[in-house]
């Protein structure tokens, strides 16, 4: 699906469905995902082993060969999540559940634990595995791969990432074979 310009990396019957706040401007212009200078996300998922190999964000549709996919709560490009309103971020969430619903995917990892707050009315949330389902899909929430998000340095969000990626039972793939 079209997100101003950026589309949605979704396929039928996905492991993990890595979900943003909302796209960045600079990514929305390139048309691909996390394509921000100084975002952690691709770094974190390789050193996670979620991925082979450290891909750019031009590469993100291989994702899809590893069950792995991307989309954002809200749709609307800004530079940063302060300027969505709440009834975006409800909106976006509704959005969202139905998007995942439709793709049965197994977990939604949402980037940033307070976009996940504010779209589904989970104020004391924490990173980590969260109660229930959204679309059909087991929840965690990771931190924000922002560079501006200095506390989860990339040691750190690698970390949190690969502790989610042993709590899917997905292999390492960063491993030599």
């Amino acid at each position: 699906m079209a997100v101003e310009g950026l589309a949605d990396v979704l396929a039928d019957g996905l492991a993990v469905v890595f979900i943003g706040i909302n796209p960045a401007p600079v990514s929305a212009a390139i048309g691909h995902s996390f394509a921000t200078p100084g975002n952690r996300f691709w770094p974190a998922l390789h050193a996670s082993g979620f991925t082979p190999t450290l891909m750019r964000a031009e590469r993100e549709r291989d994702l899809l060969s590893l069950g792995l996919g991307i989309t954002s709560i809200v749709r609307r490009p800004t530079s940063q999540a302060a300027q969505l309103t709440r009834r975006e971020l409800a909106d976006g969430g509704r959005d969202l559940a139905e998007r995942l619903a439709g793709i049965h995917c197994s977990w939604a990892a949402f980037l940033g634990v307070t976009g996940y707050r504010a779209a589904f009315h989970a104020p004391a949330a924490k990173p980590g595995l969260q109660p229930g389902t959204i679309g059909g899909a087991r929840v965690w929430v990771l931190p924000n791969p922002s560079g501006r998000n200095a506390h989860y340095p990339p040691a750190v969000l690698a970390a949190e990432f690969t502790r989610f990626r042993l709590h899917t039972g997905l292999p390492d793939r960063s491993a030599p074979e």
